[in-house]
């Protein structure tokens, strides 16, 4: 399967993106899925995971979420990234993500998504969103403020109720996706998930959500000190299934 180095059109300027889709030839279409990576922004972990979901029959576009501050990789990061790598990591990283505040993140999607919708490659139809830690709350984000166009959104140890409350609300309010998502155990007691369960039916939004056992944040992540190769697995068991049943042609 092929992986394309792509410049996407936005307000503040191109940004740069990597797409994955299946080498089925140039007339073949296939549902588009818009991509977050985690905070650690695109890197080959990020690369692997797209190749893995394009195999399903899927064309992955995954931007650069700090694409203002320069291309991919924004900072340099060892190969894996442990705990004892981790503070000097996020000492650099969190500027970025503070910065990347929700105006961008909308000015962003709209631009991602009308990118993705107009590829040769990306059939007529729904699309789906899916994300990563700081991602994930893009991921829904996203779906929120493209209800007649996003169908399926999934997060993964994302920080979906970051907002608060009453922030919680205003989101669920907008979507009409199908969701999904999956909580690290260390980021979600089962208290939290019963709220947040009831928001979720409060607000009509067809879901599923779950506590990952034995989790940490992280856990898809391959290159990290969080990933569990189990939880990795239930991610896709979940990922998949959500998009086939949500996608024009999509495939569980």
């Amino acid at each position: 399967m092929p992986i394309t180095t792509l410049s996407i059109p936005t307000a503040d300027g191109p940004a740069d993106a990597f797409a994955a889709f299946p080498d089925h030839g140039e007339r073949q279409r296939h549902p588009g899925v818009l991509m977050y990576a985690d905070g650690f922004g695109i890197r080959p972990v990020l690369r692997e995971m797209a190749l893995e979901l394009a195999g399903h029959g899927y064309y992955v576009l995954v931007p650069n979420l700090f694409y203002r501050h320069g291309p991919a990789p924004v900072i340099d990061l060892p190969g894996h990234i442990g705990e004892e790598d981790r503070p000097a990591v996020f000492a650099r990283l969190m500027p970025l993500i503070e910065a990347h505040t929700t105006e961008r993140v909308l000015s962003d999607a709209d631009a991602y998504l009308r990118f993705l919708t107009t590829r040769p490659e990306v059939g007529a139809g729904p699309v789906a969103v899916t994300g990563y830690c700081i991602g994930g709350l893009l991921a829904m984000r996203t779906a929120a403020a493209h209800p007649g166009l996003v169908a399926a959104a999934a997060s993964f140890h994302g920080p979906v109720g970051a907002d608060g409350p009453d922030g919680l609300r205003r989101l669920l309010s907008g979507l009409t996706a199908q969701v999904h998502l999956g909580h690290a155990e260390s980021d979600m007691t089962p208290e939290a998930l019963g709220e947040l369960g009831r928001a979720l039916d409060a607000a009509g939004v067809g879901h599923t959500s779950e506590i990952y056992p034995g989790t940490v944040h992280g856990f898809t992540m391959s290159d990290t000190d969080a990933f569990d190769p189990a939880a990795l697995q239930r991610h896709w068991d979940r990922l998949l299934p959500l998009l086939g049943r949500t996608l024009t042609g999509g495939r569980g």
